[in-house]
């Protein structure tokens, strides 16, 4: 059996010195996982779809995208956040740009418990942004460690990264707040595309609801079948796999931050019985829950 560790999400980098940049023969949704690197723009043949939580931080110059059929501009002092499975692209940059983008696993974003409107925006196709000045050069200065804390460090930097990390988003949501104009949104038009994306997006706010393919479907004005075949097309995974695993997801932060009990756990990650949720996170898993618990490691002393 395997044994069970806190699932801090896996870091990625760019591995080199050199900036990154955008390689147009990445296959459509392969992950990045958590990642930050610094940057390079180009003029993007195509455009770029990951199911991850993207955020730029501008240092220098500037940098266009097409997302979601709008165009946006970031500018020096600028930091933006976006749900990147919504399609972009950048088309115009300026010569001399410097900036860091960094990638965090949609799971681990809706797990942060970050306010509600903020949430609900980026999964309904918002692009987000702050030029406020101290927040922004407060993430300005941080987003260099955490490409040196990625790079090289263990599973302790890579929480105190993702604590960070979190705490910049909060800071964003709050300071975007209530009153602050809504970012441009993703085109609505009509088209296939877009559907797969609004589906995408219920699923991540509703996950912990009792959720069918039926509801789903519905709720975008598609057949069921239809939407189904459509939703495996694009992601390459079920409607029914892509719920479970937001929801064993939510369940493994619980067991690890929560003494709740396993049903009621179950419950509140969306499972409609115990014996369900038992089969789904073994599946996933390897080991039951109650083990998963178990054999976590114990905190060290003064914790």
């Amino acid at each position: 059996m395997r044994q069970p560790t806190p699932r801090l999400p896996a870091a990625t980098t760019a591995g080199s010195d050199r900036p990154a940049c955008f390689d147009p023969d990445r296959p459509e949704f392969a992950p990045y996982g958590l990642s930050c690197v610094r940057w390079s723009p180009t003029r993007m043949r195509r455009p770029d779809r990951h199911n991850e939580i993207e955020l730029n931080c501008l240092h220098a110059g500037s940098v266009t995208y097409l997302f979601g059929g709008q165009r946006v501009r970031l500018k020096a002092g600028s930091l933006g956040v976006f749900w990147a499975a919504i399609p972009h692209q950048i088309v115009a940059y300026d010569p001399h740009t410097e900036y860091h983008v960094v990638t965090v696993p949609l799971g681990w974003f809706l797990n942060c418990q970050l306010p509600e409107a903020f949430v609900q925006g980026l999964m309904q196709g918002r692009f987000l942004s702050s030029t406020d000045r101290q927040h922004v050069g407060q993430a300005g200065a941080l987003f260099p460690a955490w490409e040196r804390d990625l790079a090289g460090g263990g599973g302790a930097l890579r929480r105190a990264v993702l604590l960070e990390i979190e705490a910049c988003l909060l800071r964003l949501a709050l300071g975007l707040g209530e009153g602050h104009p809504p970012g441009p949104r993703a085109s609505a038009a009509p088209g296939t595309m877009g559907k797969v994306e609004q589906m995408a997006g219920l699923i991540a706010l509703r996950y912990t609801e009792p959720l069918m393919a039926k509801d789903i479907a519905d709720a975008v004005g598609l057949h069921p079948n239809y939407a189904m075949n459509l939703f495996h097309k694009v992601f390459g995974d079920t409607l029914v796999s892509y719920i479970t695993r937001h929801r064993i997801s939510h369940a493994q932060r619980l067991l690890v931050t929560t003494d709740m009990k396993i049903v009621d756990l179950a419950i509140a990650s969306g499972f409609g019985s115990l014996s369900r949720f038992n089969d789904a996170f073994r599946h996933a898993c390897g080991c039951s829950p109650r083990d998963y618990r178990a054999n976590l490691p114990a905190p060290p002393d003064g914790a």
